[in-house]
């Protein structure tokens, strides 16, 4: 059975970032955290040359953070792991024995070409558990709490139940959120939007969202669940909406042919500056 939070630690800002909110994460569910730091040549390497340095460091610097971390939450079992492993591969073996994977991410923030870490994105693309990026630059949460959730339809089922279960946690809001497109049609003025359909469209997409979002509404009555249909095309808009969102929560098929981010994962990942659950779903 799955228990308990693991994530990530390199030494870097972002991993660290990724650790505490891990942490405060953990504290919230009542389960244990594990903080992993691979590399490797972790063994035999690790007292020769200044590759080795920073990983001297981190291994260090982890027992530390896990100090810090038990003194901010009482009562958190903290431990600390370093594997001689590549850092992806011994993620995603750690995977399926937690409930949770975190991991820390950088970037600009916004549509600045942010760049996510290739660990990240590799554990996220293939996990089989839920995985968190975490920025280092994320804004401080203000106001009431809101998590925001790409729907594309009824079969987002478990990444909306994922999303309600946390809201319950955090006390928040959820906002489920649809982008849509207009198919345009020719005119002698060029390619027109059929504004005559777009009121019967959009009443067609707000009722398939409503339908999936109900189950999740039925095992959650005590979630303040919303809606919003967003014109622009699914990545657009759940990046347009969680713009001032405290967690975005997006899905992830698990059979696609090849392990990866579907496209509106991958520009959650790369451009939400929250932090952004991916969830592996059928």
């Amino acid at each position: 059975m799955a228990h308990g939070i693991v994530t990530g630690f390199d030494g870097s800002a972002q991993s660290e970032a990724a650790v505490g909110w891990a942490a405060a994460e953990a504290a919230l569910r009542g389960v244990p955290l594990r903080i992993v730091h691979a590399w490797p040549w972790l063994g035999a390497a690790l007292d020769d040359g200044p590759a080795a340095a920073p990983h001297r460091g981190a291994l260090h610097e982890s027992a530390e953070v896990a100090e810090r971390l038990r003194e901010a939450h009482p009562g958190l079992e903290v431990v600390t792991e370093a594997l001689a492993a590549d850092p992806v591969d011994a993620l995603l073996a750690a995977a399926p024995e937690h409930r949770l994977v975190v991991l820390g991410s950088r970037g600009l923030g916004g549509f600045a070409g942010l760049l996510v870490g290739s660990v990240g994105l590799a554990v996220a693309a293939r996990s089989t558990t839920p995985v968190v990026l975490v920025r280092d630059t994320a804004p401080a949460p203000a106001g009431s709490p809101e998590i925001v959730v790409g729907v594309a339809d009824e079969s987002s089922a478990a990444v909306l139940e994922f999303a309600c279960a946390e809201a319950e946690r955090r006390g928040a809001r959820v906002r489920a959120v649809h982008g849509w497109e207009l198919i345009p049609f020719w005119t002698a003025a060029g390619w027109m939007p059929p504004q005559a359909d777009s009121a019967l469209r959009e009443a067609d997409v707000r009722a398939a969202l409503e339908k999936a979002v109900a189950p999740a509404r039925a095992a959650h009555p005590g979630v303040d669940l919303v809606t919003e249909t967003r014109i622009g095309g699914a990545a657009h808009a759940l990046v347009g909406a969680a713009a001032h969102a405290d967690l975005v929560v997006v899905g992830r098929r698990e059979h696609r042919p090849a392990p990866r981010l579907g496209p509106v994962a991958h520009a959650a990942v790369h451009h939400c500056t929250a932090p952004v659950v991916v969830v592996p779903h059928a």
